[in-house]
């Protein structure tokens, strides 16, 4: 091991800086719970500093703020080990807060990723009685077998995961026959699977796409760390549906996003808006639509 860094970083604290810095000031809001310690404290400065909302947090003395242990390899890949804290804490009634109610009615997109379950399911019903986009990434929760998040998934627009994840769910590797299991009950529901450095690809019930991912070799840039990416991505995303994109940008934003994160060594590297700008004209999707 040559070097221990302790960093701010949480996938909720990282996609709603990833899409604060595209979105610009106070139009991305984070739901959360955070406890009453030093990571706190720096959690709130920051997302101050970055324009995020933070009026959605809840505050409990009774757990730490949630920490991930993460070991980066010479190659910048990642093995991550979560303790979610005081994430835990966040349950259905706290969605009926009068605050949050209203940040759930003024956004256009609800992103949700991994709460405790029965939060998901609720948030997931009020953004859709509201008529908001919603996207799903499950991270650890994909464990917990399709089964068990189909209340989130019959609401979710895009449900967005990495390979490993879809695995998890649909118990099989090959991208097509995933998606088909997992639109089962939900034939609307668009499957974005993250393939890392090879790009993303996207079901839907009208076509299959592929984007390819940003191309940091021709560029002269070079991978530091990936820790952080599937942030990146999903903050991205995101940000581009709630500009009114189509889920086709969405995925090229999302894609040069998390490789520009990539040659950060930070965990929470993903690019401002010009820079975004710059480079994703780079990025091409292709329809494989047979």
């Amino acid at each position: 091991m040559e070097q221990i860094a302790e960093v701010p970083g949480g996938k909720g604290g990282n996609t709603a800086v990833a899409a604060a810095r595209l979105l610009g000031q106070n139009r991305a809001a984070i739901f959360g719970a955070l406890g009453n310690d030093a990571i706190a404290a720096e959690q709130i400065r920051i997302f101050e500093q970055e324009g995020v909302i933070i009026t959605g947090l809840k505050r409990t003395k009774d757990h730490r703020s949630g920490q991930a242990f993460i070991a980066v390899d010479q190659f910048g890949e990642n093995k991550i080990y979560t303790h979610f804290g005081a994430n835990t804490t966040v349950t259905p009634a706290d969605l009926d807060d009068r605050t949050r109610r209203e940040l759930v009615s003024q956004a256009t997109v609800i992103t949700i990723m991994d709460p405790p379950l029965e939060t998901a399911v609720k948030l997931a019903e009020m953004a859709k009685e509201r008529s908001k986009q919603v996207a799903f990434d499950p991270g650890v929760k994909s464990e917990m077998g399709l089964d068990a998040l189909q209340p989130v998934l019959k609401n979710t627009d895009f449900l967005i995961s990495n390979e490993s994840e879809i695995r998890h769910l649909t118990g099989t590797e090959e991208p097509a026959r995933a998606a088909e299991i997992l639109r089962k009950n939900n034939p609307m529901l668009m499957v974005v699977t993250k393939l890392g450095a090879r790009g993303s690809i996207e079901f839907s019930s009208k076509r299959q796409v592929y984007c390819e991912p940003l191309d940091l070799h021709t560029l002269g840039m070079t991978v530091t760390n990936t820790v952080g990416c599937g942030d990146a991505f999903l903050g991205a995303f995101s940000a581009a549906l709630s500009e009114g994109l189509s889920d086709l940008e969405a995925l090229r934003w999302g894609s040069c996003a998390a490789g520009l994160k990539a040659t950060k060594p930070e965990t929470r590297g993903s690019p401002k808006r010009e820079i975004l700008v710059k480079y994703v004209d780079q990025v091409k999707v292709r329809d494989q639509s047979s």
